[in-house]
């Protein structure tokens, strides 16, 4: 399934926010997003998601949804987002609940998400005695579980230290390669952008418009190894560059401001 974009611009009241947002997010790739903050990242993933009416344009969805998905669109939050009074399995459960399944589809349901996630030790515990990169494991599960047709990441990693971001990354990585759900992320760390993403997009300072998108020639699987560092680097450079000026140009406005 194709997320597209249409000249998508946002305001809240005077503040413009977005500007002429076109993109088309194909069936089975990974998009980044980063630029710097305030750029209406957050917010174009709301619009997408249709949890934010834009203002100006239109988001859709083009063709179908693979076999067994009961949710065209789901979200993986930074903050969890899991109900403490509940296990990791109730938790996980909640995504289905509102659908028509009988109790043992619900179940196996449940059981593969936890399984794909390392999770099935902790299927009775509760959020407050699970780390941060295991609660992060919940939701993503949680998603899983549904089967999405599209996935929305808003910065998933950003509340973790940088040991359990990479482990997580790694495993996360391993998930959407079996997977190839259809996937936007969004982030502050190009590391994460770069290593997980088909493209990148560069979303300049406020009105947040496309600056650049860069590809990602480099499989997957294969930017972790040795003889792809040269042009990983170059890629780095180049995504770097472009997002600094953004960056620079972001907080001179602050200041002048």
């Amino acid at each position: 399934m194709r997320l597209v974009c249409e000249s998508v611009g946002h305001k809240y009241g005077a503040l413009d926010v977005l500007d002429g947002i076109g993109l088309t997010v194909a069936d089975g790739e990974c998009l980044a997003v980063v630029g710097p903050s305030g750029c209406g990242k957050s917010t174009l993933l709301g619009i997408m998601g249709g949890l934010v009416e834009p203002t100006a344009g239109r988001v859709f969805v083009e063709g179908a949804a693979p076999a067994g998905s009961l949710n065209p669109i789901t979200y993986v939050f930074q903050d969890f987002a899991l109900l403490p009074w509940r296990s990791v399995a109730s938790n996980v459960a909640l995504a289905l609940e509102h659908h028509p399944l009988d109790a043992q589809v619900l179940a196996a349901r449940v059981d593969d998400a936890l399984a794909r996630t390392g999770l099935r030790e902790f299927r009775d515990a509760f959020p407050k005695q699970l780390s941060g990169g295991m609660r992060q494991r919940v939701g993503i599960a949680r998603a899983l579980a549904v089967a999405p047709a599209v996935l929305l990441m808003d910065e998933p990693l950003s509340a973790l230290d940088a040991q359990t971001r990479e482990l997580l990354m790694e495993d996360f990585l391993a998930l959407w390669l079996a997977a190839r759900t259809t996937s936007v992320y969004v982030t502050h760390n190009l590391h994460e952008a770069l290593r997980l993403a088909d493209r990148i997009c560069v979303l300049s300072r406020r009105p947040g418009r496309i600056k650049q998108i860069v590809g990602v020639g480099v499989p997957q699987a294969d930017r972790a190894l040795p003889a792809a560092a040269r042009a990983m680097a170059e890629l780095a450079e180049q995504l770097w560059h472009a997002v600094r000026a953004e960056a620079v140009d972001a907080e001179r406005e602050v200041a002048d401001g």
